[in-house]
């Protein structure tokens, strides 16, 4: 061991100022590419540093950084440190190049280190006043081993609730009131995938349905000064090991919760802590384990508690709701989270899946709601893609949500689908917007709630008010494909085709199968006279029957005109159960108006999802001035 000198270290690609505990790369010389190392993490990097190439053993880091008396859980927290170091290293526990853990001894540096005054005079020495003013600023972790007794994976839930509410609490309270606010007004939280420690691979589901669940409740709490990042765009992250302030960058907030899963025997524990993006800090942790007791006393009394201590400021409802958590059968909770796990997954077969653990959690406990929102979605679905008959989808998907809201009547999920339905199967503009706004107010950070509040907007042609909606749920999902295309879709309508069509790619870049950007970006080149463009686009779309629509469509804009006949009379003779509309659309693009409202009215007796975009579709404009079409918008509810 020997001393280091003062001023500047180098090691590997990196440089460290001994003074302000900066750590920056000189190969990068951006002078915004410093980070500023909380205490913690620098006086471990600087023991590693003194040791060149020695162990410092895990005993080493306990005494140097904890006095006797402290009590604190000291595993965890060396583990916390030595990832939140090898972070800001962009280092690798499995690949390392700068810290090598030696198993049950502690960790070596692997570099040699260097003095860049002594190869570069000159260099600055660090001010020791901002030493000073870094260490009167430190904000410590303190870690807190809080045990609670819970059965199965529902009690994973109401542990998932309780980390919500302290972490809320905190961040509303005790933090986030000294911290910078951003221009949208808010502090915006990612709370990132759960890590699914448990070595178990099988236990993928029940991680991913944590995370669901945990920005679902949290999305709730505080929303005027809380955002809360979407699942979508977190769970890009799921696996990698990114670096924080690129996390910051990527979804433009200022807090991170990270999470993990462990097994043992048979307990479990939850761990969670909340860093500060732009300094690294980790301001909270905590860690939960569980065994079978009581679940409906623990979940009220906990949660009122937490509630409670951390001065939340709740509105009314919230408060009301919050020891009126339902009992839920454990098993018809597995299968939930089952059933969502492969419904995110996006294929056919995935869904048909989905819908079967989705129908076993609803036999297992019929009085749970959750999962009947998901069957009428999946039967929704399947309508729409033709994939069912009409009629037989309809009613099952409608008596699944009614069952659902007449069991919970404050779930944000049951009033978005019933805005659905009410919108696409009753044409019923005003109905369906009262059932997304009440989502909105269960749940202001749900961006599928704003994205189909948009939607209802657009279709009424209120697009100022649908433009506002689709960047608010960008904002809290930016890295959604589903955003993305909601914003593109609205941005068609409109006629902002530029606009439209570089939206529409973007959500194709983050996903290439979400659902119905490859289509609108066919029709967006359509309408840009590119129609080779959309030749070239509909290879990939991936429902036959909306490959045949668009080739109608295409064929006719490119003046190849017997091709464009027989993808007409394919997209008749296999679909017109299901694709009434489609065709609508395209005799009305073929300026053929009589089959054009023929074939409108047939889409209305089937009550085709279709005509939601009679009022604003581009390719209807050549009946505009049509009486009939007229009399038609008034036949569907549209006001004038």
């Amino acid at each position: 061991m020997h001393t280091l000198r003062s001023g500047q270290v180098r090691f590997g690609a990196f440089q460290l100022d001994l003074g302000t505990g900066e750590l920056w790369s000189p190969q990068t010389p951006d002078p915004n590419n410093k980070v500023l190392l909380r205490e913690q993490v620098f006086q471990v990097l600087r023991m590693l540093l003194e040791r060149e190439g020695q162990i410092v053993t895990r005993e080493d880091i306990k005494e140097k950084l904890w006095p006797d008396d402290t009590v604190v859980d000291f595993d965890s927290s060396i583990n916390a440190t030595i990832k939140t170091l090898r972070r800001a290293l962009g280092d690798s526990a499995d690949h390392p190049r700068y810290i090598e853990t030696l198993a049950r001894r502690g960790y070596r540096l692997m570099p040699r280190i260097e003095y860049p005054e002594l190869l570069l005079p000159g260099t600055a020495v660090g001010d020791s006043r901002e030493q000073g003013d870094r260490c009167a600023i430190e904000i410590h972790a303190k870690r807190v081993r809080r045990r609670i007794n819970l059965p199965g994976w529902k009690a994973v839930l109401a542990l998932a609730s309780v980390l919500l509410l302290i972490l809320a609490g905190y961040i509303s309270w005790r933090h986030l009131r000294a911290a910078a606010v951003p221009k949208t007004g808010k502090t915006m939280l990612a709370v990132l995938p759960f890590e699914n420690l448990t070595g178990d691979p099988s236990k993928e589901y029940l991680a991913d349905g944590l995370t669901e669940e945990t920005i679902s409740q949290l999305g709730r709490l505080n929303p005027e000064h809380l955002g809360v990042i979407a699942r979508t765009s977190v769970m890009g992250y799921k696996h990698k090991d990114e670096h924080l302030d690129q996390i910051g960058r990527d979804l433009s907030v200022q807090y991170v919760l990270e999470n993990s899963l462990r097994e043992s025997g048979d307990h479990m524990r939850l761990t969670a802590q909340l860093i500060q993006v732009k300094d690294q800090t980790h301001l909270w942790s905590q860690d939960y384990d569980y065994q079978a007791m009581d679940i409906l006393k623990v979940e009220d009394e906990v949660a009122s508690a937490v509630a409670r201590a951390v001065q939340l400021h709740l509105t009314s409802p919230q408060q009301a709701e919050l020891p009126q958590l339902p009992p839920v059968n454990p098993d018809a909770f597995d299968a939930y989270l089952q059933g969502y796990y492969f419904f995110e997954r996006n294929t056919d077969k995935d869904t048909e899946t989905a819908l079967k653990y989705f129908e076993r959690a609803t036999q297992l406990d019929p009085s749970y709601a959750l999962p009947w929102v998901w069957v009428s979605r999946i039967r929704n679905f399947q309508v729409n893609v033709s994939l069912i008959p009409h009629e037989e989808g309809r009613r099952e998907a409608r008596e699944a949500i009614e069952r659902a809201l007449a069991l919970n009547p404050n779930l944000a999920e049951a009033h978005i689908q019933m805005g659905r339905i009410k919108e696409q199967a009753d044409f019923d503009w005003a109905g369906a917007n009262t059932s997304f706004q009440r989502a909105i107010a269960l749940e202001p950070g749900n961006p599928e709630a704003l994205r189909l509040a948009a939607d209802s907007a657009v279709y009424l042609g209120r697009f100022d008010d649908a433009l506002q909606l689709d960047r608010r749920a960008v904002d809290l999902d930016p890295l959604n494909a589903d955003s993305w295309e909601g914003l593109g879709e609205t941005e068609l309508f409109m006629g902002h085709l530029d606009q439209a069509a570089a939206d529409m790619k973007k959500a194709i870049g983050l996903n290439p199968d979400v659902w119905g950007a490859d289509v609108r970006l066919s029709q967006t080149y359509v309408l840009q006279a590119r129609p080779e463009d959309a030749l070239a686009q509909i290879e990939g779309v991936r429902y036959a029957p909306h490959r045949a629509y668009l080739y109608a469509l295409t064929y006719y804009a490119l003046g190849r005109q017997e091709e464009a006949d027989a993808a007409l009379s394919e997209l008749i003779a296999k679909y017109h159960a299901n694709m009434a509309y489609q065709v609508a659309e395209v005799y009305a693009f073929r300026n053929e108006s009589d089959k054009a409202l023929e074939w409108l009215n047939r889409a209305y007796a089937q009550r085709d999802s279709g005509l939601i975009e009679t009022k604003v579709d581009p390719f209807l404009k050549s009946l505009h001035k049509d009486p009939r079409y007229t009399a038609f918008l008034k036949k569907l509810n549209f006001p004038s």
